[in-house]
């Protein structure tokens, strides 16, 4: 089985206490790179690929994601699968919940690449999203959000890699 690349960004650990759950539940071979230490060829390395980051503040990428956006938007994602999860909180900034996801995507989507993982937007209580696929009812990825539903992490976890280990 082909290695799949893991990269995430973490500012208070959440995002990596979600990736060390992925790892955990998951029967791929996963490498876990923090998008901190990330090169350009990281991501050519892998035809399939996770990411994992949290939306902070008014729609804002997690600091080390925002710090290497310009780079991301270089890569070229022609021939590869990217799933994404996302963590945030829909009632504290329910405006802006996950958009984190939707920004990535717009770039994997112009850059040629293939998102799975798609993650339906019930059960949400959110005004808008970037995250949001225009006319429908998904999200470009899995929602999670420790602030309000962490009794519902796991089980979405479960069931969303579940779904992208058989899309992979």
């Amino acid at each position: 089985m082909k290695k799949i690349g893991l990269i995430y960004g973490s500012d208070t650990g959440m995002t990596e206490e979600v990736t060390h759950s992925i790892i955990d539940i998951s029967s791929l071979n996963i490498e876990v790179i923090e998008v901190e230490f990330v090169k350009k060829n990281d991501f050519e390395r892998f035809n399939n690929l996770i990411l994992g980051l949290s939306t902070w503040y008014d729609g804002d990428l997690q600091s080390d994601w925002e710090n290497y956006f310009d780079e991301f938007k270089t890569i070229d994602f022609t021939g590869k699968t990217v799933a994404i999860f996302g963590l945030g909180d829909q009632y504290g900034y329910g405006e802006y919940f996950i958009d984190g996801v939707g920004m990535l995507s717009e770039v994997i989507l112009k850059n040629g690449g293939n998102i799975i993982g798609k993650w339906p937007t019930k059960g949400y209580d959110y005004q808008e999203s970037k995250a949001k696929i225009d006319n429908e009812e998904f999200f470009y990825g899995l929602a999670i959000d420790e602030d309000n539903q962490p009794e519902l992490t796991q089980e979405r976890l479960q069931k969303w890699m579940k779904e992208i280990e058989d899309l992979f």
